[in-house]
């Protein structure tokens, strides 16, 4: 795995990332990527640039790692990105459009249904190690963003059914405190920080207002 990422990182930094030629590479190290849970995403753009310029190139198998591991970095808009990069006609042939229907309900935070339509399709992300964690990061995201408190029935169905130890696990590691029969995220006063605000003007500003306020 370490010589494979110098030999794309050597790639990446000239011109040979736009040779057809070199694609089996990134291909390689798309793959490596999605199942040893590491991320690199200039080298997966790389990947569907070639594939956009190169349409008989394309692998849907490679595409479809390529977009759940940008998944596994919302709320970042790797997703988009990668997207933008492949043909319309791809973008309607599964497994990519179930991705890309899942990528739909976590961006309107539908996480419910998010999970249901995983759960019923749990080959569709064999290729992405870590895909769970990395989506329940992404969740706990929103959430810190939008409650002060919510009930744990809620937030354990949000994060996928979790339940006892595991949903305890993710609370602590949050910095959240759980309170009866639900989990305390943050005050309103943590996240709103009064600002002092300093005007500064110049003496001589100053001195011709007084003297016309005087006349």
């Amino acid at each position: 795995m370490e010589d494979l990422s110098d030999t794309v990182e050597k790639m990446l930094n000239s011109i040979d990332k736009y040779n057809p030629e070199n694609v089996g590479i990134l291909e390689a190290y798309a793959e490596q990527q999605a199942e040893e849970g590491l991320y690199n995403f200039e080298a997966n753009l790389a990947v569907l640039k070639l594939y956009q310029f190169n349409p008989h190139l394309f692998k849907m198998p490679v595409a479809t790692a390529i977009l759940l591991k940008a998944l596994t970095n919302l709320p970042s808009t790797d997703f988009q990105l990668c997207r933008a990069l492949i043909q319309d006609q791809y973008q309607q042939e599964e497994p990519l459009s179930k991705v890309i229907e899942l990528a739909n309900l976590l961006e309107t935070c539908c996480f419910h249904e998010f999970w249901e339509m995983l759960d019923s399709d749990r080959d569709l992300i064999a290729p992405a190690a870590g895909f769970d964690e990395a989506i329940r990061r992404y969740v706990c995201h929103v959430v810190s963003i939008t409650f002060q408190r919510v009930a744990v029935d809620h937030l354990a169905a949000i994060l996928g059914d979790l339940q006892g130890d595991n949903l305890h696990a993710i609370i602590d590691k949050q910095g959240w405190k759980l309170e009866g029969n639900s989990v305390f995220i943050v005050s309103q006063e943590a996240i709103v920080k009064p600002k002092n605000i300093v005007a500064k003007m110049q003496f001589d500003n100053v001195a011709s207002v007084m003297a016309s306020s005087v006349h």
